[in-house]
Order: structure tokens, then sequence, then C-alpha cells
């Protein structure tokens, strides 16, 4: 659906160690030097979900095919960034093209690798990345008031525009985010947001890189940066990015029983690609026959005959009703033939709103 999630961070803390382990393939360079990472790497990700698992034991079908999520991994940020700084604003620019931002933070000591900033504090280095984003997002503010005000003499909506600008302007200057500032039901200020894409009005999660002990219990670094985060209303995971990458080519099962040994019930980086599915505002629909049991990919309130869209677009100009079974419903019964003789099929026209998990069949007649 073209969304995505840009992984940024300082230098040096585990971005693109954290990249490959998603990816699970070597597509982003790791090294123990800053810029290692120049062009951003794009990877479209599987979003990990026990239900489609469970939809496919019943049907056996020949084929799966999961929701999936872009992750971007963006170069690191450096002090100065807005101005240019280590290359910044190139990485800016590619961090306003995602949707959400997970940050990664640095939580574990290792004297083997060097830290840009001479040592270890997520709060100083969320500060950092922060900072610059701000002052990017003042500075695209500025130069929109300085357009607007050209037209605000013969335009109400350029004047309240400005005035809005110069208003949130000052917000960010005092090292405030723009998601924080809220405007609710102002459409002037609603296409403000939507045409200056501020950094600061995403949403952002934070990964925090523990070692190999800190997955265990959090240590020092990790209640610092949850408690900051809880403040904020931000999502913390923990990760090991070198643990994770471990992962890579091992069966799911291995890597279940890998896991297990270190005492650690789900891997870190399914909770990012789920919890930034979420973040991004999706949802995922199940066809299941066959051929193939499959999850669409489709925002959340999203119609039935919008929803009908995502498989093709003649299933939307052309569509009847939806015939609609609950997933609990669907699993209880143990397939889509015993759940219509249980009374647990649905016939829903336009207006119905689909819900996360349902399964689906589409009338329609073009």
């Amino acid at each position: 659906m073209g969304l995505s999630i840009g992984l940024v961070g300082l230098p040096n803390v585990g971005k693109s160690t954290t990249f490959n382990a998603l990816t699970k393939a070597q597509n982003a360079e790791a090294a123990n030097y800053p810029f290692c990472t120049i062009e951003p790497n794009k990877a479209v990700v599987p979003v990990p979900d026990a239900r489609l698992d469970a939809l496919a034991k019943i049907v056996k079908p020949e084929r799966l095919q999961y929701s999936v999520v872009e992750f971007v991994d963006i170069a690191g940020l450096v002090k100065g960034a807005s101005k240019g700084e280590g290359l910044g604003n190139k990485f800016l620019s590619n961090i306003r093209e995602t949707e959400v931002i997970l940050q990664i933070v640095r939580c574990f000591e290792d004297e083997n690798i060097i830290h840009n900033e001479g040592s270890i504090n997520p709060l100083r280095d969320v500060e950092i990345i922060e900072n610059e984003l701000i002052l990017a997002d003042v500075e695209v503010l500025q130069n929109r008031i300085e357009r607007l005000k050209k037209q605000a003499k013969n335009d109400k909506n350029a004047a309240a525009a400005v005035e809005l600008a110069t208003e949130l302007a000052e917000f960010l200057a005092d090292g405030n985010l723009a998601r924080n500032f809220k405007k609710e039901g102002n459409e002037v200020f609603d296409k403000l947001l939507a045409e200056t894409r501020l950094l600061t009005n995403k949403e952002i999660m934070y990964g925090a890189n523990v070692d190999e002990d800190g997955l265990l219990e959090d240590n020092e670094y990790v209640v610092a940066l949850k408690e900051f985060a809880a403040k904020h209303n931000c999502e913390v995971i923990k990760l090991c990015a070198k643990i994770e990458e471990e992962l890579i080519g091992l069966s799911d099962e291995e890597a279940e029983e890998f896991l297990s040994s270190l005492g650690v019930e789900e891997s870190g980086l399914n909770q990012i690609i789920q919890k930034g599915f979420d973040k991004l505002g999706l949802m995922s629909y199940f066809t299941a026959g066959v051929k193939e049991v499959r999850a669409w990919t489709i925002r959340k309130n999203t119609t039935a005959p919008k929803a009908a869209a995502v498989i093709h677009n003649d299933f939307e100009k052309g569509f009847i009703r939806a015939e609609v079974i609950a997933y609990e419903d669907y699993i209880a019964a143990g397939g889509e033939q015993k759940a219509k003789e249980a009374g647990k099929m649905r016939l829903e026209g336009k207006e119905y709103i689909v819900q996360d998990g349902d399964i689906m069949h589409f009338r329609f007649n073009v």
C-alpha cells in the first residue's frame, strides 16, 4: 500500500544489523564505523500472523500469503543533520517519505563498539535525533509561512494558516514534537500538516537494542527509555539485534527453541513488525481456499467494497454482497462449511466495516 517504517538513529546503534535481521538477508552493510549506509535500503517484510497459520491447518492450501510492511534503513543522523552535517539533509528527506519512525536506541555497553557520542546514554541519543527532526520541521514551516504571507492578502484560509504555522513553529522551537500539537477538527490545520509532512508529526516507536543479559531483565538504560516513552505515549520494543541476526537462516521451530533457551517468548523483531503494522493504521482480512490462504492489507475502518478493491477493482465496481465469517467462528467450527451450517456466515452490504481477521468472499457482477 506504499506505507513504510523508517529506521533511524545515531551511527553505530544497530540500525543496519536490525534491518538485516528484519529482512532475513544481508541487504544492508553492517560495519563498525559511521555512515556505512549511504543510500536507504528498502525491504518488504511479511507480518507474522498466527491466525493465518491456524487457517492453513484447517484448509491445507497450496500456499500462504501474509500481509507485508515496508522498512527503510536510513543512514545514521548526527548533530547538525538539519544543517547538512553527515549528509543529513538527504537522510532527513528519506525519513519524510515514511509514515512511522522506528528509532533504534543503543541500550548496552560494549567497549569494542564505538559510540558516536563517546558514551551510552539513550535519552541523550533520543534528544539528539528529535532535535534534528524538530529543527528540520521549523525550517519547513518558516519557508511555508513566507509563501503563505504572500497569499494571505487575498485568501482568508492562507491568513489562518500563517497564524497556525507560526504558533506551531513556536511550539516546536520550545523542544516539542508536532504530534503533540492538537487542533482537532481544524481543516486549515489538517491541510497544513498534509502539505508539510512534518517529521515530528509521525508516529514514533523506540527499539531498545540490548545485549543478551538485557533481554531477560531491563537494564537501567531500558528503564529510563521506557519511562521517557510512557510520558510521550510511545512504544518501546526491546530487542537484541545481534541475536536477532543470528536467527537468520533458522527454521521457525529452531528459532523458537533458540529464543526459549534464552528465556524469551517472542522475537523482538516480530513485535516491531506487528506493532509497526498497527501504527500504520493497517489490519488484515483473509480469504481461505485450497489454492491459497491469504491476508489482505487494508486500513482500519474500511468498508466491504473498498476492501474488495484490494483484490481487484472490478470487485468494488460490481460489489453485491460480502460473505463474512468471523475468525473465531471459523476456527471454532473447524472450517467454512461447518461455520455455515452453524449459522455463523453473514451476508453484509456496502456499508459494512470490515473487522480485523474476517474471512471474506465477495459476490460481484461486472
